[in-house]
């Protein structure tokens, strides 16, 4: 098949393109590289940098395009709130560009990769598709905006629209900003140099971390499966992990014994996050393989960040 994979430069895009290269198919990457790096891609992936508002360079990058993988989007919840028209362009505005260039040149399939976030604040877990949502942060609203944008001209324009929400995601690639870094590789890249670890709240909130390859997996199925169009589908492991269970974790996999500082002043976020995965399990035949122990030693030992640390001490 002929992919189209936007944002296929960053941590999920590259992991996905790179699978789906490996498979045979012939994959198109866009990214215009503020957060992701052409070069950890395939030789095979036939990479362009370009904006995701430019709908001549989309219309070139859609000719003969089976299933479009739309994964370009700014990411980051804190600085949303500071930069609220950004988040809006690229998310909400880019995803509309795109839409209009995929009904134009008649694509069959667009999956969009959406996020946990939209569900806001909840009283139960785990959050079925069918809870009424509530975003907190214009990140969340950015994202809700485009499932609905997706599934609407999808619908309209006869363009079967798959929406995966994908809680968080974790694994080798992941960069490690100095402002707002992903908790994981933050984690451990502290432990791994004898750092701090800085826990806000008081680090009882929960969270639902998922594997790349098994986000990749769920990714690859539902550009094919049977039965999806205009479905909303969670992505997550399933299990409710504490932070004070990762930091746990994160201790006993590098055998290393890092600072704790807690931070009460500063909220944790919502106090439980978990995605229930019936319908994945139902409508992709997804399950989760890479239990959250053994995904922090793979991230490890796979991601070159983490390397020279590991190589002056070894891990226990």
């Amino acid at each position: 098949m002929n992919y189209l994979v936007t944002g296929g430069a960053g941590f999920l895009g590259t992991a996905l393109s790179n699978r789906l290269a490996k498979q045979g198919h012939h994959v198109r990457v866009l990214d215009d590289c503020s957060a992701g790096n052409p070069v950890y891609l395939s030789p095979e992936v036939e990479f362009v940098q370009g904006d995701i508002n430019e709908k001549t360079l989309l219309w070139k990058l859609l000719q003969d395009v089976d299933c479009v993988f739309h994964l370009a989007a700014k990411v980051s919840v804190p600085e949303s709130s500071l930069f609220p028209s950004n988040y809006n362009l690229v998310n909400v505005s880019g995803t509309v560009t795109l839409m209009e260039a995929i009904r134009d040149t008649k694509v069959k399939r667009v999956v969009l990769t959406s996020s946990g976030a939209v569900y806001g604040r909840q009283d139960h877990t785990p959050y079925l598709e069918s809870i009424e949502v509530h975003p907190e942060t214009p990140y969340a609203v950015s994202k809700l905006s485009a499932e609905h944008y997706v599934r609407t001209i999808g619908a309209q324009a006869g363009v079967e629209a798959v929406c995966l929400r994908i809680f968080n995601a974790y694994g080798p690639g992941q960069r490690v900003p100095h402002s707002h870094p992903p908790i994981i590789s933050n984690f451990l890249k502290h432990a791994l140099t004898n750092g701090t670890i800085i826990i806000h709240g008081d680090g009882s909130q929960t969270r639902d971390y998922v594997y790349v390859d098994d986000v990749v997996n769920a990714l690859v199925t539902s550009s094919t499966a049977v039965g999806v169009d205009q479905q909303v589908i969670n992505i997550g492991s399933g299990v409710e992990t504490s932070v004070l269970e990762l930091v746990r974790l994160v201790r006993q996999v590098t055998g290393r014994k890092p600072e704790e500082v807690y931070n009460p002043l500063k909220s944790g976020g919502s106090d439980r996050m978990c995605a229930s995965i019936a319908k994945a399990q139902e409508k992709l035949n997804y399950i989760p393989l890479v239990p959250l122990e053994t995904g922090l030693r793979l991230t490890m030992e796979r991601d070159p960040q983490f390397k020279k640390e590991i190589e002056t001490k070894p891990l226990a």
